[in-house]
């Protein structure tokens, strides 16, 4: 019988073979400690890809593209994921999307999410008093409901429901609009669309001149 120390499985040539399963196993180590987290890469993306449009904290500073900062997390993943997939249309976002990793979507979506939204100083004041009443009330006779009951009173949403408080009045009419006419589709059991489409353009213009000046909270 061949004693532990000699025998063929635990040679010089197997203690060569560990040393060099050991060393590859504290290679490994270092390359993962220095590499980048997923929350670093999302936070360059956003230095990098994002900030053109919206801002490196997601408050954009232009009127036609939407304040992320804030936004529910859930949210953004839904509207990455549909970029991707060509449920939502965009020529400028369809690209940029594409792009993108698989493991950077969600990263990003937390991202944007841990940051604060600041209010928009676009908004009409006086077109505002009017979009209160309509976002806490609605309109009976047209059948659009009261904002309120999904984006709570503060515009700060809900899950699914997005923040819409503090967003830019410029993008929240478009978008409005987009729905009412159906070129955005991307709506949970079509509700915005309906909503939207019984809106008349001062009931969208005033509800977007109020909502730019909430803070979201």
């Amino acid at each position: 019988m061949n004693h532990p120390e000699n025998s063929p499985n635990t040679g010089p040539k197997t203690s060569s073979a560990r040393r060099a399963l050991t060393l590859a196993a504290f290679l490994s180590i270092g390359c993962t400690l220095s590499s980048p987290s997923l929350a670093e890469d999302a936070k360059t993306i956003a230095a990098t890809v994002c900030i053109a449009c919206h801002g490196e904290d997601g408050n954009s500073m232009i009127p036609m593209f939407p304040k992320i900062a804030g936004q529910q997390e859930g949210y953004i993943l839904k509207q990455l994921r549909d970029f991707q997939s060509g449920r939502r249309k965009s020529d400028i976002m369809a690209p940029i999307v594409a792009a993108l990793k698989v493991e950077d979507i969600a990263p990003l979506a937390a991202y944007y999410s841990s940051q604060t939204v600041k209010p928009s100083t676009d908004a009409d004041k006086k077109a505002a008093a009017f979009g209160k009443m309509v976002y806490f009330e609605g309109n009976e006779e047209t059948g659009v409901p009261a904002c309120i009951g999904c984006h709570q009173a503060q515009g700060a949403g809900h899950l699914i429901y997005p923040r819409i408080g503090g967003q830019h009045a410029t993008y929240v009419t478009q978008q409005l609009r987009n729905f009412a006419n159906g070129e955005r589709s991307n709506d949970v059991s079509r509700f915005m669309r309906v909503t939207a489409k019984r809106m008349n353009n001062e009931e969208i213009d005033s509800v977007a001149a109020y909502l730019a000046g909430l803070d979201g909270k």
